[in-house]
C-alpha cells in the first residue's frame, strides 16, 4: 500500500531543515525562497498552538484525576456508619427534657430516634431527633474543610470533629425511626424550632452511629399514628399500609385496627404515650387514697373453679383433669377478706368477661379498681368512700397531668370534665333519673320505665340533662331496680322493688357498680333462688358457706373500670385506645 501523505500542519517544523519547495513554473527561485519561508512560519505557529492545547489538556486531566482520587478519602469515615455494638462517646450522656440554657457549649451523647431528615445542599442537614413521649430536639451536620495534603487517612485523632460530604449526605438518607447515638455540641439557634419542644437549643452533630434501622416502608408512620384513629371496628381483613411518615396536616387517618396491628409505632407517637402516663396516674392515684383511708390491699386469683356469680358469660378452659374459669369479678374475694377481719380492703387486677360486645365501650380482659369496705351505720358510708376516690384522681390528674391532657385535646378535643361543687355532688335515685328522662329528655324516652335498667342511649341523654341541670359530668345513680343488680344486692328494707345499689357516671357513662351486700346466708339464700339460681350449685354454694360458717359483718363496695375512667375523662372514642393491649372478641394479638 502506498504511503499516505503526513499532514504537515501536525509536525513542527524547523527552518533551518525545512526541504526547498520545488520550484513552480514560471518563477523564479528567490520567489520559492519566499515562500517557502511563509509556510514554514505558519507551520511553526500551528505545531505551538496545538501543542499548548495539548499541554493544557493533559493539565486538566491530571487535575481532574487528583481531585476525583481527593474526594473518594473520606475524613470522617470513624464518625459515622452502622454498628453492632454501641460506640465508645467520651461525652456524657444527656436527656432531651433536662437541656437547658446551661448546657450551650457542652458536648454531649444523645440517643433518639429520627423523626425527620433533609438535606440542605450537598453539604448541611437537618434531622429531628425524639428521645421519648414529644421530647424533639433539632440536629444540624455541616461538611467541615478537607483534610490537608500529607495528612494520615486512617488517624483516627486527626477525623475528630471533621464531617464530611458523605457523612452528611449519609445522615441525610437516615429512614424514619431508626435508632441512632449521636455526640453533638449544644447549641443556641440563630430562631427557635418551633417544630421541636426543644425549641430554644439545637444539636450541632460531629458523630452519628446507627443503632438499629428501620424499613424502607412503615406500617403506620408517626404522622398517622399521632392522629386522630379513622375506622373504628375491627371488619378490616387486609392490613393497611400508611406512609404518614412525618406529622402533617395532610397525613391519612388510620383506623383503630391499623393502629393495634403496628403496637410498637402506634406507642411510639406522643399521644399515646400521655394516654398511658394518665392511665397509670389513675391507677396510682386509686390506691394513694385508699392506703391513706386506711385500706389494705390483696390479690384476688383469676383461676377460679367454677362460674362465678352464676353466669354463662365465662371464659373456661381446661386445668389439668378438671375445667377452671377466668374471674368476672374479685367481688367474691373481696367479700371473703371482709368475712376473714379484714376492715377495709382493695385490689387492682384483670377482670374476664366472655360477652361478645363488640362496641368501643366493652373489652373481654380489662383491669379492675376495686374495694370493700365494713359498714357501720349506713351504706352510703362506700358510697362517699367511692366518690372521694374518685374525685381525688380528677383532682389529681387536672393538677398534676396538665400537660398530658392538653397535649391529647390537640388530638381528640374535649370540653374540660366538670365536678361538682364541694358539699354540692349529684345523687339521684334510678327513678328520678328516669322521670327527669321522661320530662326533659328525648322524646324516645318519655316513657321508660323505674323498674328496668337503663340503655346506653338512655344513660347517655341522662348525662347531658345532668351536665346541662347540674353542671357536672360526674355523678351517682343511686336504688338501682332489684332485677338490675345481682343476687348479693341488698334489697332496700323500705322498699323491696329497689336495692342499696349505685352506679358511678362519667359524661353519661357508667364507670362504677357498687353497693351493699347481703352478708346473713339465710337472705343470700333467699335472694339467689329468686334469681332462678341454686345455692348449692358449684361457686356459689362456696361463697354462701363462708358466710354460713362466721359472722359476717354488714358491708359494700364498689368496682371501677379503670380504662373506662380515663377514656370518659378525656372523652376519647374509644376504651380500646386506653387498654395497653386491649383484648376483644375480634381481638387476641399482639
Amino acid at each position: 500500500m502506498a504511503d499516505q501523505p503526513k499532514d504537515t500542519a501536525s509536525v513542527p517544523t524547523d527552518p533551518a531543515v525545512a526541504p526547498t519547495p520545488t520550484p513552480a513554473t514560471g518563477s523564479t527561485s528567490a520567489e520559492g525562497a519566499e515562500v517557502s519561508k511563509k509556510g514554514a512560519k505558519k507551520a511553526e505557529a500551528k505545531a505551538k498552538k496545538e501543542a499548548e492545547k495539548a499541554r493544557k489538556a493533559a493539565e486538566r486531566e491530571a487535575l481532574a484525576a487528583s481531585s476525583a482520587s481527593a474526594s473518594s478519602i473520606d475524613n470522617a469515615k470513624d464518625n459515622y456508619g452502622q454498628i453492632s455494638h454501641i460506640p465508645t462517646i467520651k461525652a456524657g450522656i444527656a436527656h432531651l427534657r433536662d437541656l437547658g440554657e446551661g448546657d450551650v457549649g457542652k458536648t454531649v451523647k444523645v440517643r433518639a430516634w429520627i423523626q425527620n431528615a433533609r438535606m440542605q445542599g450537598a453539604k448541611m442537614a437537618f434531622v429531628e431527633l425524639r428521645e421519648e413521649g414529644n421530647w424533639t430536639v433539632q440536629g444540624v451536620v455541616a461538611a467541615t474543610a478537607e483534610k490537608k495534603e500529607g495528612e494520615s487517612e486512617g488517624d483516627k485523632e486527626g477525623s475528630e470533629g471533621v464531617v464530611s460530604k458523605q457523612m452528611v449526605k449519609w445522615i441525610g438518607g437516615l429512614k424514619l425511626e431508626s435508632f441512632v447515638e449521636v455526640e453533638a455540641s449544644v447549641q443556641k439557634p440563630l430562631e427557635p424550632v418551633k417544630s421541636c419542644k426543644v425549641s430554644g437549643l439545637e444539636l450541632h452533630l460531629t458523630k452519628v452511629y446507627l443503632v438499629a434501622a428501620a424499613p424502607e416502608m412503615l406500617g403506620l408512620g408517626l404522622g398517622a399514628a399521632s392522629r386522630a384513629v379513622g375506622r373504628l371496628d375491627e371488619e378490616e381483613v387486609v392490613e393497611e399500609k400508611v406512609e404518614g411518615l412525618t406529622i402533617t396536616e395532610g397525613t391519612p387517618l388510620a383506623s383503630l385496627a391499623t393502629h393495634l396491628n403496628n403496637p410498637a409505632m402506634h406507642k411510639r407517637a406522643p399521644v399515646s404515650q400521655a394516654i398511658a402516663d394518665i392511665r397509670i396516674a389513675v391507677e396510682d392515684l386509686f390506691c394513694e387514697y385508699l392506703k391513706q383511708n386506711r385500706f389494705k390491699k390483696f390479690h384476688p386469683p383469676s383461676l377460679i373453679g367454677a362460674a362465678s356469680e352464676g353466669g354463662a358469660n365465662v371464659f373456661k378452659l381446661p386445668y389439668f383433669e378438671k375445667e377452671a374459669y377466668l374471674a368476672q369479678s374479685p367481688q367474691f374475694y373481696k367479700q371473703f377478706e371482709i368475712a376473714g377481719g379484714r376492715k377495709r380492703v382493695y385490689c387492682v387486677g384483670p377482670v374476664f368477661r366472655a360477652e361478645n360486645s363488640n362496641t368501643p365501650r366493652h373489652m373481654t380482659e380489662f383491669i379492675g379498681l376495686d374495694l370493700e369496705m365494713e359498714i357501720e351505720e349506713h351504706y352510703h358510708e362506700v358510697l362517699h368512700m367511692l366518690e372521694g376516690v374518685l374525685l381525688y384522681i380528677f383532682k389529681g390528674l387536672s393538677t398534676d397531668y396538665r400537660e398530658e391532657i392538653e397535649l391529647i385535646r390537640t388530638v381528640y378535643p374535649s370540653e374540660e370534665f366538670l365536678l361538682p361543687e364541694p358539699g354540692k355532688e349529684v345523687r339521684l335515685t334510678f327513678a328520678e333519673g328516669q322521670a327527669l328522662l321522661r320530662s326533659e329528655g328525648p322524646p324516645e324516652f318519655a316513657n321508660v320505665s323505674d323498674t328496668e335498667d337503663m340503655s346506653t342511649p338512655q344513660e347517655k341523654a341522662l348525662g347531658a340533662l345532668v351536665r346541662k341541670k347540674f353542671n357536672t359530668d360526674f355523678y351517682v345513680l343511686d336504688k338501682f331496680p332489684i332485677d338490675a343488680r345481682p343476687f348479693y344486692a341488698m334489697p332496700d328494707p323500705e322498699n323491696s322493688a329497689v336495692t342499696n345499689a349505685y352506679d358511678f357516671m362519667m359524661r353519661g357513662q357508667e364507670i362504677l357498680s357498687g353497693g351493699q351486700r347481703l352478708h346473713l346466708p339465710h337472705e343470700l339464700e333467699k335472694t339467689i333462688r329468686a334469681k332462678g339460681l341454686d345455692p348449692n350449685q358449684p361457686g356459689i354454694k362456696e361463697y354462701v358457706d363462708v358466710f354460713r360458717s362466721v359472722g359476717v359483718p354488714p358491708h359494700g363496695g364498689g368496682g371501677i373500670g379503670l380504662d373506662r375512667v380515663v377514656a370518659w375523662y378525656l372523652n376519647l372514642p374509644s376504651v380500646h385506645l386506653v387498654c395497653d393491649y386491649p383484648r376483644t372478641p375480634k381481638r387476641l394479638s399482639p
